[in-house]
């Protein structure tokens, strides 16, 4: 069934109900949304003459103009194929060519980046906004073009930090079942509720417009570039019942910010893309109250594998709340989640392994690379390269990646059990943790810190980890620095970040 469906019919049954919001502003109602999304899909079937299945990009910043976009690429029987918009252009460039789109939609200041590395396969480079792009919207409407459940719907594309990015097959029955998912197991939504979209909606924001769309939600945008808290309180404060997810680091810089929030107007804050460390969901808690869920997922299967209820965030009066708190909660009921050894084989609860999973909410493969499909999808589950246990009344615990574990003197360390101590220190503001090769040990373990220098050094972190760790887990090195390098997801690079370490041991060039 094509997702465009969704709006389409909406657009029919009420269209006078609010659809998109700028900020504060009203901005176009669901009859107008449905009705544009008609037209653009005209446009693209008979003026760039797309044929079913072919993909369109979109190279946007957060803009209501995404909402149209997509449903209007949807409607047109295509693929939309969402960008990061903090990419280089040269990134994007690889992204349009690996993609095969035709059409790309560009925030107009984002035209001039992408253009010099075009590929000659790219046949319109189209800027958001403006009397050309109004002009698409004036062809005559068309029919929601029929899509089989199994066919591409959005063309994801992982963060690359290891390389070349993957383009994650999303198909409509996916989705579909990722938004039912959403609504079923995170946040029931009503007609009429808001979903602020203060993270990107090429990415984790973006995936959970659907289900808004599916019950009549209202698609708000702020009206900033970046991330404001300052903003972010201001439109709880204006849109009653509203949810929002949100990077671990940007539910941080909410709970640090010292402006006033009328939390009883938060619906949900959802939290997930990068670990949220007990004490930061803590305060987090604190601050807003129990309004929050959590989910893990991937790209692969979207933000759909395991979520920690609000009903469980909220039961602080459970005797095992903070470790409750400290998982990613339990697998979602359109998912079977596993914790496997190296042979694929599932391990009993409170043994650690590599998670896997499947179900329709787990993609078919990588966009063009078979051989990436195979190896990911071997044995019918998706690979996640996680690591992580369940427990005994099955809540999943992640421990790291598997790139990521430390292996010293044999005996395995799981950095983030690390960070979750250093993270106690008052004055430590982030940290990370990693290997570093070592001759006689085979790595040893070594913390990046960022905090308040005057406040906190090696000696008080160790005493710290002394008395909450074992000995052989606590690092061997503190290494005080300004910023940990993150991509534009906000997640920490410890790629990056283990390269850096390596050069500094080699030290100046002689």
């Amino acid at each position: 069934m094509n997702l465009a469906l969704w709006l389409e019919r909406a657009g029919r049954s009420h269209g006078d109900r609010l659809a998109t919001a700028i900020g504060r502003r009203a901005w176009r109602s669901y009859g107008e949304v449905a009705a544009r999304a008609a037209r653009l899909a005209g446009t693209l079937r008979h003026r760039f003459r797309l044929a079913p299945g072919e993909r369109v990009a979109i190279a946007a910043a957060n803009t209501t103009d995404y909402v149209e976009l997509m449903y209007g690429i949807w409607h047109a029987g295509l693929a939309a194929v969402p960008t990061n918009a903090k990419l280089h252009g040269r990134e994007l460039g690889f992204i349009l060519a690996h993609s095969g789109s035709r059409v790309c939609f560009a925030s107009p200041h984002l035209v001039d980046a992408i253009a010099p590395h075009a590929p000659p396969s790219l046949e319109a480079l189209v800027a958001i906004g403006g009397a050309a792009y109004e002009q698409l919207f004036a062809a005559d409407a068309v029919a929601p073009a029929p899509r089989a459940g199994d066919d591409l719907a959005w063309l994801f594309y992982t963060s690359g930090t290891t390389g070349r990015p993957k383009g994650a097959m999303l198909t409509h029955r996916m989705l579909s079942a990722a938004s039912h998912a959403y609504l079923a197991e995170v946040d029931p939504t009503m007609p009429g509720d808001a979903l602020i979209h203060a993270a990107p909606m090429s990415h984790g924001s973006g995936l959970y417009m659907m289900a808004s769309v599916a019950r009549l939600g209202v698609q708000v945008v702020p009206e900033s570039a970046g991330f404001e808290p300052a903003e972010i309180f201001g439109l709880i404060d204006a849109w009653p019942r509203s949810s929002m997810f949100a990077a671990p680091t940007m539910i941080k810089r909410m709970v640090a910010h010292g402006g006033d929030c009328n939390a009883a107007n938060i619906r949900t804050v959802i939290w997930g893309g990068a670990p949220m460390y007990v004490a930061d969901a803590v305060a987090a808690i604190d601050r807003f109250g129990p309004c929050f869920a959590e989910i893990y997922g991937q790209g692969e299967s979207p933000m759909t594998i395991t979520t920690l209820s609000r009903q469980d965030i909220a039961a602080r009066d459970h005797p095992r709340w903070r470790e409750r708190l400290g998982s990613a909660g339990r697998p979602y009921a359109c998912v079977e989640v596993v914790v496997a050894g190296a042979d694929d084989r599932p391990l009993p609860a409170g043994e650690t392994g590599e998670i896997l999973c499947r179900g329709d909410v787990v993609m078919p493969g990588y966009f063009g690379d078979q051989e990436a499909s195979a190896a990911t999808l071997r044995g019918g589950f998706l690979h996640t390269g996680d690591v992580g246990a369940f427990d005994g009344e099955g809540y999943l615990t992640l421990k790291d990646r598997s790139k990521d574990l430390i292996i010293s003197g044999g005996s395995n360390i799981y950095p983030r059990e690390v960070e979750e101590v250093l993270l106690a220190h008052e004055a430590v503001r982030e940290v990370s943790v990693i290997g570093r090769p070592d001759p006689e040990w085979g790595e040893i373990v070594v913390a990046y810190v960022v905090g308040e220098a005057d406040k906190v050094d090696a000696a008080a972190l160790d005493r710290l980890c002394v008395g909450a760790i074992a000995r052989f887990k606590r690092p061997k090195d503190y290494v005080f620095v300004d910023a940990l390098p993150k991509n534009n997801y906000g997640k920490i690079l410890k790629t990056e970040l283990r390269a850096r370490d390596a050069r500094r041991q080699e030290g100046p060039a002689t």
